[in-house]
């Protein structure tokens, strides 16, 4: 009988601070979005973005440009890999 004197208001500080958690959690916007997460997932594109070298930028100013910067007039920009 004794121990209740202590476990009941050990108890009764463990729900209060459960419940103050609780809404500080959701004060600061923790429960906002709760599908937005689960569809990122499902949508994520895995395909590994590849790096442009110099020489591929160099070619794409060529051909958006018109000029031959960088580039000699017998010389060709080599394929990417």
């Amino acid at each position: 009988m004794e121990s209740l004197y202590l476990l009941i208001p050990l108890s009764v500080m463990a729900v209060v601070v459960a419940v103050l958690v609780f809404f500080w959690m959701n004060k600061s916007g923790q429960f906002d979005d709760d599908q937005g997460p689960a569809w990122s997932i499902l949508l994520d594109d895995d395909r590994p973005v590849q790096a442009k070298n110099s020489t591929e930028k160099k070619a794409e100013k060529l051909n958006e440009t018109g000029d031959k910067i960088g580039v000699s007039e017998n010389e060709t920009p080599p394929e990417s890999h």
